[in-house]
């Protein structure tokens, strides 16, 4: 198996004043190609930073961090913006579209940013709206869908640069019971595709999708197991 991610003793601090915040206290963890991974922890175990570290939305006070054979944690931030709009899909609890966006316009944004034509751009997110089940609203702006619907978007939104890795934040906060696993079907579906995820949540149903728990407490992994279930695959 290829690795898409390793991390070598991952630390991150903050300074509070003359007090030192250890939020991370050296992550160490590889996740290859094709895996689907929940991140769980209680409040104030770290995942949320660790999760802005894997996105590069943050770099980390010590350690190294090589995602899909680039070494991130060297990075400035115009590199980490530029790794961030190839490498990674991002999902978030909050949708995060834009409003005055049609639903195929919020999935092509990110191929604006990739430089690519308007003829492509179209068809490539028209494609990814297919894959979400979401062809006849395509031209429905986010006010006019769903909760799920817009999760919906957000995820092809994500999927459109074909990106080494899909980070969902909390991809079900927001939706009730029915929608929420509608929207991990579609996450089955997508990892069944060849994508690696990394899910972040709290909910023990929703971890139940993924194929690995990676368990964190008081900035370190406590636990990190692989299902038997994915073994046998």
């Amino acid at each position: 198996m290829s690795e898409v991610i390793r991390l070598e003793e991952i630390r991150k601090q903050y300074i509070m004043g003359k007090q030192v915040l250890e939020v991370l206290k050296g992550i160490s963890l590889t996740v290859n190609r094709n895996e689907y991974i929940a991140l769980m922890g209680p409040s104030g175990s770290g995942k949320s930073t660790l999760m802005n570290i894997l996105g590069c939305l943050d770099s980390p006070s010590s350690g190294r961090y090589v995602l899909n054979g680039n070494d991130v944690s060297l990075m400035h931030d115009h590199q980490l913006a530029d790794i961030r709009n190839k490498e990674i899909g991002f999902v978030f609890q909050q949708f995060n579209l834009l409003p005055r966006l049609t639903a195929l316009e919020n999935v092509a944004l990110p191929l604006v940013y990739a430089g690519i034509s308007k003829k492509m751009r179209t068809e490539m997110a028209m494609d990814v709206i297919k894959k979400v089940d979401l062809e006849a609203r395509s031209h429905h702006k986010p006010n006019e869908l769903s909760g799920g619907q817009c999760q919906r978007v957000a995820i092809a939104r994500a999927l459109v640069n074909n990106p080494s890795i899909i980070l969902a934040d909390e991809p079900t906060g927001n939706l009730d019971t029915k929608t929420s696993y509608e929207i991990m079907n579609i996450f089955s579906k997508i990892h069944a595709d060849g994508n690696t995820v990394v899910l972040v949540t709290h909910e023990e149903d929703i971890s139940n999708y993924a194929h690995r728990v990676i368990r964190l407490r008081d900035g370190l992994i406590e636990s990190d197991k692989v299902k038997q279930s994915a073994l046998a695959e």
